[in-house]
């Protein structure tokens, strides 16, 4: 059964989540409504998702409930539209740092409640997506992983684990990047252009990040075809390893997670 989706949040990852189930047929474009207070900027017009600032009209009318809102708008957006989410809806929120019970207690109510954490790249259905949920049906469990699978990998965890989740999955975009980045600043040194040394440096993470995925070995197994003795390619990780590579991006990790679980 097609479900009607609302969008509360037409910012740039309500926008991604749009155009994603509908570049893969999951929705029809008169099944997803996007809502977002400025109506005149519409990034969705050319794919003809209807745009609106009507919170309510667009809770109501809907099935599934998806809230892709800053953190601190929140819960002031969920106790005016707690009267607009009855039962049997399906609420979704994509928001960090906010945990379900909170939105219960904001909403009033018992309802299916799933709490999501994709990374940017669900822009380009390849996200990570993390799930948890509570007082969810069996078949709502299963709708909303076949949603978010449509727009990348999905994985169940506690929510205990979404900070964390949000860390290596969303704030991980981040990390990769800098890699990629001072990958490319080390190519053009050696005599490559930008754009030359751009494009070997991410699509050689990409295959290195498909290696994992599809094989699923370990990082060392793969190294270890690469390093032969006396080689360039062990000269290289020894070089960085001594540098401090792997504690520095683990500390990264660490700091990352430690401020925000204390705010």
């Amino acid at each position: 059964m097609h479900r009607k989706i609302a969008i509360i949040g037409g910012g740039n990852l309500g926008a991604a989540i749009a155009e994603g189930l509908l570049k893969s047929k999951f929705s029809k474009t008169s099944e997803i409504t996007v809502t977002r207070r400025n109506t005149s900027i519409n990034p969705l017009k050319p794919l003809g998702i209807e745009i609106t600032s009507d919170n309510h009209a667009a809770v109501r009318k809907s099935d599934v409930i998806i809230l892709a809102v800053k953190p601190f708008q929140i819960v002031e957006l969920l106790k005016t539209i707690k009267k607009d989410i009855s039962a049997d809806k399906v609420l979704i929120s994509v928001v960090t740092g906010v945990t379900m019970q909170e939105i219960e207690t904001a909403i009033e109510k018992k309802i299916s409640l799933f709490r999501a954490m994709p990374n940017t790249a669900i822009s380009i259905r390849e996200s990570m997506t993390c799930l948890c949920h509570q007082h969810a049906k069996e078949h709502d469990v299963n709708y909303v992983h076949e949603l978010f699978s449509k727009l990348g990998k999905v994985i169940s965890i506690d929510e205990k684990l979404m900070e964390a989740a949000t860390i290596l999955g969303a704030c991980g975009i981040a990390y990769a990047m800098r890699y990629i980045r001072a990958n490319i600043q080390g190519g053009i040194e050696i005599g490559f252009d930008a754009a030359t040394a751009s494009l070997i440096a991410a699509q050689t993470v990409k295959g290195a990040a498909e290696l994992l995925l599809l094989k699923k070995s370990h990082p060392e197994q793969e190294i270890d075809k690469v390093t032969t003795p006396k080689g360039c390619t062990i000269a290289g990780l020894n070089e960085m390893e001594h540098r401090g590579f792997s504690s520095s991006l683990i500390r990264g990790v660490v700091a990352s997670y430690n401020k925000i679980a204390k705010d």
